[in-house]
Order: C-alpha cells, then structure tokens, then sequence
C-alpha cells in the first residue's frame, strides 16, 4: 500500500529528507523540477508551443522557476514566466535562488510583478499554462491579485498544468474555501504522495487527472511516518489471485447467500448474482421473492434458489449456517416485513454480513439495529446513503472522517463509494481504491459491487480484504470495457461483468 500523508507530515518528510540525506533545500526543488520536466517532455505537447508560467513568491514558485529554466532547453517550446510578487510580501530563500538562476539564463523571457498595475498575458488554446503559484503549504483563501490572476487563468482557452496541487486548494479539508478562487487544472504533476484533496469529490471541478513524480524522499522517514490514509496498488491485490490447484472443486471456493430483488428490482439481483460466480465463488444460492423465480432461473441458469415465503418482496431468512458468505440489500425493498427479516438476518447470521443498499436505508431508518450489525461486517453505501446512517456532512472531507469513526465505533467495513472509493476499516484505517472511470456511474453497478465483494468473502478473504480487493477488481473491470469498444457514456453494468474476465486475469 502506498502511503498518504497531510500536508504537515509532508513537511516534516521533506525536511527530514534534507536534513538526513542530506540535501540543500534548493537541491530538492531542483531534484522536484527535473521529474516535472521529464514528464513534461515525455508527453505530447506539440500543439502548445507558448508555455506561460505562473510563479508565487513561495517554494511552489521556486519549483516553478526551477521548472522555468530546465524547460528553456526545449527548442519546441517558447517560455514566459511571470514571478507574482507583492510589495507586502517577499521571496522564499528557495524562490530567490531560483529567480537568479533563471535571470543568469537570459533565454526566457520573464516579467516580475510587485504592485501596480498587471497586464497578463493573452491567453488562447493553443497556450499551456503551468501554475506554480501556490504549493500544499496554503492555509487560507486566496483573495486580492492573487485570486483575480486564478480567475483570469481559469476563464481563459488554455491547457493548465498544476504544479504539486491547484493553487488555492488545500491539501485536506476545503469545505471552507472560496471555489472561485482555486484554479482548475487539467493535469496535476503531484511530488511524492497522492495529496489527500485530490481523492475527494468535492473538489472534482478543480481536478481532471494526475500524477505522482517520485522525487526520491528519504525512505526512512517514510516508513516510520504513521497515517491512516493508504492508496491500493496492483501489487497489493495480487493474492486475490492466487491459481487453483488441479484437483480443486467448486466446495473450495465457497457458497454464498445472495438475499436480492422484489417486484420490480429483480435485476438488482440478476447483476450481482452474476458478479458474485464470475468473480470466482464456487456456489450461490439467491434467496428471492417468489415472482423472481422463473427471471432468474431463466437470466442466470448457475445459480441455485431459494424461494421466499411472500410472492413480492425478502420476508423469511433461510439458514444461514449453510452458507460461507452473505450478502444482503440489492432490491429488497423497505417493506415493513422485509425490515423485520433483516433484522433477524442480523441476529442469526453468526458471521459478518455484506449489508448494501435497501438493507443500509432500513438500518438508518431504524439506528438502534446498529448494535446488532454482527462484528467486521461490510457496509456499502455510497455518500447519501452514508448521510442517512451517520448524519448529514458539510463535505467530503467530513465525511470520510464519520465513516472512519463509524468503522471503528461499530466494529465494521465501510465502503464509501464513489471515484476514489474509501473502504474503512475497524482499525481506523482508510484505503482509497485507484480504479474505474466515470462510466461506472450507472443503474446496478453498485449491485455488481456487492457480488464482487460477496465471492471474496465466501472464498474466505478477511472481511478486509473482500472489501478491497472487491473495489480494487469492480474497478478495474469498468476500465477494462474499452477492450470490447465500450466508452464511459455507454457504459452499463453489465459490461462491468463482463470486465471482471479480464480484470481477474493475473498479468
């Protein structure tokens, strides 16, 4: 897992770097410019031949500077930089160094702006902008000349590329920043560490991708560095897909309760159902209403049923002793008899639950079934169904933060969904997901998610694991619908079943 530090850790990495290597300050920013620029030159940028750099008074301008002078090598790009430095402030020492630096150079042609009257540059699509003026350290909103060159920027045609972050953003909580003020960036060329604002929803208009450079901090430092906030890599996942022996038979890999559907939302259970056995359970078992049963023997003949006492909707709980995993919620309705087998379900079940949708707006409905959830169970919500478990949120921020505490105050797995899925842990811990795309934002991916979370567990993962590694994998299967020439928009989540082929394929 990589880690993921705030701001204020970074720093203290940063300096310990320094201090430990060691390096000079100025070295690291050089260290930091030359990752910006390799990346930089390594990417098709043919079409800006004007490069228009903005630079703040701080070590991002320093980088900025840096970056300034490194890229006036590059004979396919003509480079202005524009050093923002009001009378009431001065240069970092980093910064200072840098704009000598670049002025021994005499090749780019650079404009300082301390008071009076700024004339920016005319900006048009065929520009790119680098942004520097503002790095991680920011604890307050922009405003004056500051905000009205970030406003000037994000009103024009051109391409920006952030460096380390969008100045104006802060790295954690921007619940009460001033959004006009932040620039909104096309790429982002971030040093080190994934900054945790970029992984947030909130801020998706100030966000469209980006990158880690390495720079090379010292490992120790980073080792011994406690947080809780992690990043899933390939290589974190790679036991899920471990090979099976010759001799394996289906009563190895689990049997799985999937309680799903009712009228109307027999789909929901089609969907996962189908995620759940091709993402490698031995055997399922759905356990549905009475009108679903020729639908599903029909749209899924490998799955075992069993039917309901009632025609319409999950009123009677089967024996769950049978069953290695179970997941509930999918379509089932909030009928007051089904909320009433929930909540046997939760009394009888004996092992963790896998508890999503419907089964999740029945216990926020009622929040005295908290108490019951059986220990390390999964819950799968995405934000607004969070609210209603936990409370309303100002924002994302805070509300990854209740889902943590609601983990470790319950003793459960809580999977946030959304674009950096967060899955929760009792321990406090919180580990962002890197996969899927936008395309995924449609009808029963989420019924998917739960069958792909349900064969990991049945298979005998941790109630951890099945949570991350089920994210990790219902992520990689959307991105893996461009192979069969599906785009985002088109995108449904059938083909995300479909992914999971590929997806679970070890490369």
């Amino acid at each position: 897992m990589r880690k993921i530090f705030t701001t204020e850790q970074v720093r203290e990495i940063d300096k310990y770097t320094i201090e430990h290597e060691p390096i000079r300050s100025v070295d690291l920013v050089e260290r930091a410019a030359e990752a910006f620029v390799e990346e930089f030159l390594d990417e098709s940028h043919r079409t800006q031949k004007r490069v228009i750099i903005f630079a703040g008074q701080g070590n991002n301008g320093a980088d900025a500077l840096a970056i300034a002078r490194l890229l006036a090598d590059a004979p396919e790009h003509e480079v202005e930089v524009y050093l923002i430095n009001p009378p009431s402030g001065r240069l970092s020492a980093d910064c200072e160094i840098n704009k000598r630096r670049l002025l021994e150079t005499g090749t780019v042609k650079f404009t300082e702006v301390a008071g009076g009257n700024f004339y920016p540059p005319e900006l048009s699509e065929d520009d790119l902008v680098i942004d520097g003026l503002f790095g991680t350290g920011l604890n307050r909103s922009l405003e004056g000349g500051f905000a009205a060159i970030v406003k000037y920027i994000n009103a024009s045609p051109s391409k920006v590329i952030s460096i380390d972050i969008p100045s104006g953003l802060f790295g954690e909580d921007n619940s009460q920043n001033i959004s006009e003020a932040i620039i909104q960036a096309d790429d982002i060329k971030t040093f080190a560490f994934p900054k945790l604002s970029l992984l947030l929803a909130d801020n998706a208009k100030y966000i469209t991708k980006w990158k880690v450079l390495d720079i090379s901090l010292h490992p120790d430092v980073i080792e011994s560095t406690i947080t809780p906030y992690y990043l899933i890599e390939e290589k974190d996942v790679q036991k899920a897909l471990l090979p099976r022996n010759r001799f394996a038979h289906k009563g190895m890999f689990g049997h799985a309760l999937l309680i799903a559907g009712s009228r109307g939302k027999l789909g929901a259970a089609v969907l996962a159902a189908k995620a759940c056995l091709r993402s490698g359970a031995g055997l399922i078992t759905v356990h549905l209403p009475g009108c679903g049963e020729t639908v599903l023997q029909t749209a899924f003949p490998e799955a075992m049923l069993s039917l309901d006492s009632h025609t319409d909707y999950f009123s009677s709980v089967p024996d769950p002793d049978t069953y290695t995993a179970i997941a509930i919620g999918p379509g089932i309705g909030k009928n007051h008899h089904t909320a009433s087998a929930l909540k046997t379900l939760l009394q009888d079940a004996g092992k963790p639950l896998i508890l999503d949708a419907d089964a999740l707006n029945i216990l926020a409905d009622d929040p005295a079934l908290y108490g019951s959830i059986p220990p390390r169970s999964i819950l799968t919500p995405h934000p607004k169904e969070f609210d209603r478990l936990a409370g309303e949120s100002a924002g994302a921020w805070e509300r990854l933060h209740k889902a943590q505490a609601f983990a470790v105050e319950h003793n459960l797995v809580i999977v946030l969904k959304g674009a950096y899925t967060a899955t929760c842990t009792p321990d406090g811990k919180i580990y962002f997901n890197p996969t899927g795309n936008p395309g995924m934002a449609t009808a029963g991916s989420g019924d998917v998610l739960t069958g792909v979370i349900l064969a990991f567990l049945a298979k005998s993962f941790t109630p951890e694991e099945a949570a991350i590694y089920g994210v990790y994998f219902h992520g990689k299967a959307g991105d893996k619908a461009s192979i069969y020439g599906i785009n985002e928009e088109s995108l449904i989540a059938s083909d995300i079943i479909k992914g999971l082929k590929d997806a679970l394929r070890k490369d």
